[in-house]
């Protein structure tokens, strides 16, 4: 069955309550159900379900041909994705973490990004990669990076990256059908934060469609994944405490983004701010400005706010909170626009 109602809509669909992680593998489960090309592989992913659990019961259901266990290599680990991808099968590779993608940089750009172009149509390359992404918990290096932006630069590359259960099952289901390859960005700050109602059965969340979380008529706030919580909670301060009125949109896919729901949104408030916890220059916030500039300049009241991490590495943990921005660093960000 099939369902695209957001929660607490009465469709009569069974739902369940699931965190972020959950909701991943019971996407994970459902499509691997009723689709047998669908695959799974990387570190650990399936004897032991996973370094986050994210694929918890998948081996013990389907087995080691279709629950991969892998040797710690990313590049063979994208690379046999491709392969897998090229020969009619729809393969899922599991990062550990973000940060451990580098060595996979390569088949990623060179290879799985532009086949369809290299091959003139010929040949799509329908795989995911799922990493866990972004800061919060306290990790060592390398396990807290925020680089969306690297692949978002990339042609051929769709970067997805959700902020509840339900969008991360659904949004996973869409990417799992779509014929080009898609970065699927798991922010693990919020993987066992909350519950939230989700249909036991297959449903999808359009890629490249936005989310408006917030409706509100002073300023439009962008923002996705883990950074969408203090958002809103920014957001409901600042109307309770300035009378402010903020809209949250939540862009769920990063690229292609939703660009006609963000010039839309800015066109109704004239003043706008992004928020992401990676580093300020050249991230994604900067590529959003400028499409706003290109798209509705004469709407603009204020200079557009970029809420963000620093230009650092990740911190370890002593100052990780500090790094991240806050609802208190966010609400004040756009008090300010708002006070221009």
């Amino acid at each position: 069955m099939s369902s695209t109602a957001e929660p607490g809509t009465d469709t009569g669909v069974p739902i369940e309550k699931l965190n972020l992680v959950e909701a991943v593998c019971d996407g994970l489960y459902t499509e691997m159900s009723q689709h047998d090309d669908v695959v799974v592989l990387g570190e650990d992913v399936g004897k032991n379900g996973g370094v986050f659990r994210a694929t918890a019961g998948l081996y013990e259901e389907f087995g080691e041909e279709r629950v991969i266990d892998t040797p710690l290599a990313e590049a063979g680990i994208v690379g046999s994705a491709i392969g897998l991808a090229l020969s009619g099968m729809r393969p899922v590779a599991e990062m550990q973490f973000m940060g451990f993608i580098y060595p996979a940089f390569d088949q990623l750009v060179s290879h799985a990004a532009r086949l369809r172009s290299r091959s003139h149509g010929q040949y799509t390359v329908p795989m995911v990669v799922r990493a866990p992404y972004g800061g919060g918990i306290h990790a060592p290096e390398h396990h807290s990076e925020s680089k969306e932006a690297f692949f978002v630069h990339e042609p051929g590359l769709k970067v997805v990256c959700p902020s509840t259960p339900y969008d991360a099952k659904g949004l996973l289901t869409a990417a799992l059908r779509d014929p080009d390859p898609v970065i699927f960005l798991e922010p693990k700050l919020i993987y066992r934060a909350f519950k939230q109602e989700v249909p036991t059965g297959s449903y999808e969340v359009p890629l490249s469609e936005a989310s408006v979380r917030r409706e509100g008529s002073d300023i439009s706030v962008y923002t996705w994944g883990a950074m969408t919580r203090p958002t809103l909670i920014a957001a409901d301060n600042l109307a309770d405490e300035y009378g402010v009125d903020v809209e949250v949109v939540d862009l769920r896919t990063l690229s292609p983004l939703d660009i006609e729901t963000i010039v839309e949104s800015f066109k109704k408030t004239g003043r706008a701010a992004v928020v992401h916890e990676a580093p300020k220059t050249a991230g994604l916030g900067a590529e959003i400005s400028s499409t706003i500039q290109e798209e509705a300049l004469l709407h603009q009241e204020a200079p557009i706010k970029r809420i963000t991490g620093f230009d650092t590495p990740m911190p370890l943990h002593g100052v990780e909170d500090y790094y991240l921005p806050q609802a208190v660093r966010i609400q004040d960000g756009i008090l300010e626009t708002v006070e221009f």
